[in-house]
């Protein structure tokens, strides 16, 4: 036996049963209390209608006399005149001992009154209105009782409506009232169609379970990516965020950025602007905690309503990594291949002197080398404390001298412990490329001579290198350092002044340049040794 299976519900059709069944239960409820309020209510009016008009007839005199006198005929035209100006039923007047002296049908005059509701009328002398079941079927029924001059208690007047045509009032009102519950139930359904449709709409079609499956996933993304993430609304407040976000701009991993104001991290932030303007910007730089950021900023509309601002931010470093380690690796294969290259003809040159027996040649190219490499070690030794910094200065220098050029280190340079916040990598990184765009200048003139200076007298470390190029013009001095910017019609460079000032900028430093008298270019790097 097989059985098929039953598919849960759609949110739309849930919840348009749902409401559907609130505005049914709420009409029924409402309903149900009007029907029963109102059928109470008319009766209410009916009665206290009927005791009016019988403590109107009670008070005429000649109702009084005739009661007296039980003149039956007079009470009778009397009370039949009122009645059918009226819509009361009947108008029954009766004596102290229940007699009928007045009735709508003329045979029952003189007989007994019928309902046994008298009493409180005729013994207490009060005014009332009762239901009973007369010679003409159930009533309701205002009584009153008739006084003489003396105030004694003589008679009884009794007005009474049948309830047969005050239920067929009821009902008339009742089914007033049943149509509007109808009409009502139908517009509820129209509108709980209409509203579900909306929701449905705002949703996007998915279903509770597909949103809190999203939201598993959105939520496990943003855990996941390295680079933050910030959502703020109209207003500025940041609604969602990611712990990189958290990382990134300085907080601990407890602390929160939900419910705070985006210039509260963000201080000159101009990220509320792209709701005016409904444009992404990509790969904006900015600066937070003496880092770099690069961000990307998208606004977000309903429709034209703004909804709000994404921005994702990452460390400019983790860019500029592999473009630093592609360097330091190309500095450092170079420096292995040049002094490699260097030293094997040296050797071949050696041999070929011990060869020929000119040993004392041979001893004074190893002398000369020797001299040469051990002053430049000693030197740094003696000035510069970082031996990554100092390894870097010896290969450039064994670079410069393959090259045919002479790399002139000033006596007087020297760099104690670098900063916390200054990485040796950086330096290398600032120092190997204005190095190399030394070398290369000096290469389009023939010139021979490149100088570097370093010293941390100060506040400052300063870079300094100099060539005998052809020199920049003023209209290059801020183009050399753009990105992808060369003099060189290969396309792999452009690079290595780029990174130099980003490094720069990043340590809060700064880059001039100047023409010395001997003609080429100078390039003086300083660098804070404080934040």
């Amino acid at each position: 036996m097989t059985f098929k299976k039953i598919l849960p519900l759609t949110l739309q059709t849930r919840l348009l049963l749902a409401l559907c069944v609130t505005a049914l239960f709420q009409a029924l409820l409402l309903g149900g209390y009007a029907l029963h309020h109102l059928a109470e209510s008319l009766e209410e009016q009916i009665g206290q209608r009927a005791l009016q008009m019988a403590k109107t007839v009670a008070s005429q005199p000649e109702v009084r006399i005739g009661v007296q006198q039980r003149n039956s005929r007079n009470l009778q035209t009397i009370a039949e005149r009122i009645r059918l100006n009226s819509d009361a039923r009947f108008i029954v007047i009766g004596t102290l001992d229940g007699t009928r002296l007045s009735h709508p049908v003329p045979e029952r005059i003189g007989k007994k009154m019928k309902g046994g509701d008298n009493a409180r009328a005729l013994n207490l002398g009060e005014s009332y209105v009762s239901k009973a079941v007369g010679t003409l079927g159930p009533s309701i029924r205002g009584k009153t009782p008739i006084f003489d001059q003396r105030g004694q208690i003589i008679g009884i007047v009794s007005v009474g409506y049948m309830l047969d045509n005050v239920n067929v009032i009821i009902q008339r009102y009742q089914a007033s009232i049943v149509v509007a519950m109808l009409v009502g139930i139908i517009l509820s359904i129209l509108a709980a169609l209409r509203i579900s449709r909306y929701f449905k709409r705002a949703i996007f079609g998915l279903e509770p379970e597909q949103i809190a499956q999203l939201f598993q996933e959105y939520d496990a993304t943003l855990e996941s990516l390295r680079e933050g993430i910030i959502a703020v609304n109209p207003e500025g407040i940041i609604t969602t965020f990611n712990p990189a976000a958290v990382k990134l701009f300085g907080f601990t991993a407890k602390e929160s950025l939900k419910g705070r104001h985006l210039h509260d991290i963000l201080p000159n932030s101009t990220m509320l602007s792209l709701l005016e303007t409904k444009e992404s910007q990509f790969d904006r730089e900015i600066y937070r905690n003496n880092n770099i950021l690069v961000t990307n900023r998208i606004p977000i509309f309903d429709g034209d309503k703004p909804v709000g601002v994404v921005s994702s931010f990452r460390l400019r470093d983790e860019l500029d990594l592999v473009s630093q380690k592609l360097t330091q690796s190309e500095q450092y294969s170079q420096t292995l291949r040049s002094q490699t290259h260097e030293y094997a003809n040296k050797l071949n040159t050696i041999a070929g002197l011990i060869e020929l027996g000119a040993n004392k040649q041979a001893l004074e190219l190893i002398s000369s080398e020797t001299q040469a490499q051990q002053a430049l070690i000693h030197l740094l030794v003696n000035g510069v404390e970082d031996p990554i910094l100092s390894g870097c200065i010896i290969g450039k220098f064994n670079r410069a001298r393959e090259m045919g050029l002479n790399l002139i280190l000033d006596e007087e340079s020297s760099i104690g412990t670098l900063p916390q916040h200054i990485k040796p990598e950086q330096i290398i990184t600032v120092l190997g490329n204005l190095l190399d765009n030394a070398f290369d200048a000096s290469l389009q003139t023939n010139s021979s001579s490149i100088f570097l200076s370093m010293t941390d007298i100060g506040k400052d470390i300063i870079i300094e290198v100099e060539d005998r190029g052809p020199g920049i013009s003023a209209a290059l001095e801020q183009q050399i350092f753009s990105k992808g910017f060369s003099s060189k019609e290969e396309s792999d460079h452009g690079w290595g002044l780029f990174l130099v000032r980003q490094i720069v900028v990043l340590l809060a430093g700064n880059i001039q340049i100047s023409k010395p008298h001997d003609g080429g270019t100078r390039i003086t790097v300083y660098l804070p040794k404080e934040r």
